[in-house]
């Protein structure tokens, strides 16, 4: 079955989402941000390394496959 990701704007609509929900028996996850956890301590890593100044030119794909 397929699955939905909803982004309601504020506390009135999550807590009406969720109570329809519970209504029709559907089961749900509630998660606080809507990237996985490595995702976001990738970008932070990223952010880091620029801040230190370690930063790299982008020159297309092959070069940055052709580094490693």
């Amino acid at each position: 079955m397929d699955a939905l990701i909803v982004y309601p704007q504020n506390k009135e609509q999550l807590d009406a989402l969720k109570a329809v929900m519970k209504a029709m028996k559907i089961s749900f996850k509630q998660t606080e941000t809507a990237y996985p956890e490595a995702v976001v301590q990738g970008v932070k890593n990223s952010l880091q390394q620029a801040e230190n100044g370690n930063l790299s030119t982008y020159t297309g794909i092959k070069d940055m496959l052709e580094a490693k």
